[in-house]
């Protein structure tokens, strides 16, 4: 976590140089996942494992250009910045401002100054057409909306008033400070995806993919998860499930452990689509099995057969063993998606729970209660 003495903080991130940028994830794959470094150099900060790095990024200049066009402004136009002070439109879209996902704030406006060009909007934001208007606005952002409603015309001022504050993303570490005691890596999916005839390109994903040249600086701060921490005994059993970049925080555990000579036994299951195209760290996870480090490791690539298989059902085909894991003391962790993944795993724990340990539906839950309690369920979910 950063220490008390450095002067870098989410309010004055420090300018981290970008060493290494490099494709971790398959040229046939639905994804492109990035490995990070980082230096953390001369700036007296430090971390532990579970942690997160808050990067600070800027938004796509394309998008900032789109939105002075139907704007019809220049960007030189000065509108006050949080401290009052002017700034350019221009310089506001690109480093403060939230410039995609249009706030209801934003609609509302919107729709009082198109006036009557806008009945179908202005009958969406009544309040029995919350689910049609959250279909209506499912892909659209604010560009869109300034395109399809030309007659809406904003002063700079107004306009930027209206969005929200762009805010920094944070990506779980994925590296020990033990081992890479000047460095901290991330391991980040890159958002890319086509709706209504657009490009639409996540914010601090592709700012760090495309816009930010190795050598380069990165604003960064670190974000202590003090919920998501190795046992404090090395002897202690984990079991760790993860998907995608979910991959990342236990990478870090691996390598603190290893560090640390941890005698504890290590169990992962990992998931992602395509075995030859999205294995995350494929050698360095097998090495670690080779090695005797790490106990088990089990894998779920949904896409290599016609039946789709995740890490749940992994967990389901080895109830077994993982009840037998969890009654000698193992802490469980989780990271990944929070809307499916993480939801679909607990689901799992609590059938194995009833079928291996011969619990009710009840008791199943309060077990699970007992362990958070503990501290021995732990999740880092987005």
């Amino acid at each position: 976590m950063s220490t008390t003495t450095t002067p870098w903080s989410r309010k004055n991130p420090f300018p981290a140089r970008l060493l290494v940028n490099c494709g971790l994830s398959g040229i046939y794959s639905a994804n492109d996942t990035r490995h990070y470094e980082l230096s953390l150099a001369d700036s007296g900060l430090t971390y532990e494992a579970g942690d997160a790095v808050g990067v600070v990024e800027s938004n796509c200049l394309n998008l900032v250009q789109d939105i002075l066009n139907a704007l019809h402004c220049t960007g030189d136009e000065l509108v006050p910045d949080a401290n009052g002070e002017p700034k350019r439109l221009r310089d506001a879209l690109w480093k403060d401002c939230a410039i995609t996902k249009a706030s209801p704030q934003f609609l509302q406006a919107l729709v009082e100054k198109a006036g009557d060009s806008a009945p179908f909007l202005r009958e969406l934001l009544t309040p029995d057409q919350k689910e049609a208007l959250e279909h209506y606005l499912e892909g659209l952002h604010i560009v869109d909306l300034l395109e399809e409603h030309p007659s809406a015309r904003f002063s700079a001022e107004e306009f930027v008033k209206l969005l929200r504050k762009l805010t920094p993303r944070l990506y779980s570490v994925a590296s020990s400070p033990k081992v890479h005691p000047e460095l901290v890596h991330l391991t980040v999916a890159t958002v890319r995806y086509e709706s209504k005839g657009r490009l639409r390109k996540g914010v601090c994903s592709t700012y760090l993919a495309e816009r930010v040249a190795v050598g380069s600086l990165v604003p960064i701060f670190f974000h202590v998860a003090k919920g998501f921490r190795l046992p404090e005994d090395g002897d202690t059993p984990m079991i760790m499930v993860g998907a995608g970049t979910g991959i990342a925080p236990f990478r870090a555990f691996m390598q603190e452990r290893i560090a640390t000579g941890a005698k504890g036994g290590h169990w992962l299951f990992f998931g992602g689509q395509l075995e030859k195209e999205d294995y995350l760290y494929r050698e360095e996870f097998e090495k670690m099995q080779a090695d005797g480090v790490l106990t088990r490791l089990n894998t779920a690539f949904s896409r290599d057969q016609e039946k789709k298989i995740y890490v749940q059902h992994r967990m389901l085909e080895h109830a077994a063993e993982l009840w037998k894991w969890l009654e000698e003391g193992a802490h469980f962790f989780v990271c990944g998606d929070a809307s499916k993944m993480a939801k679909d795993v607990h689901a799992a724990l609590h059938s194995i729970l009833q079928t291996e340990g011969g619990k009710t539906a009840e008791e199943a839950s309060k077990y699970l209660e007992t362990m958070e309690k503990a501290k021995r369920y732990k999740r880092d979910v987005y």
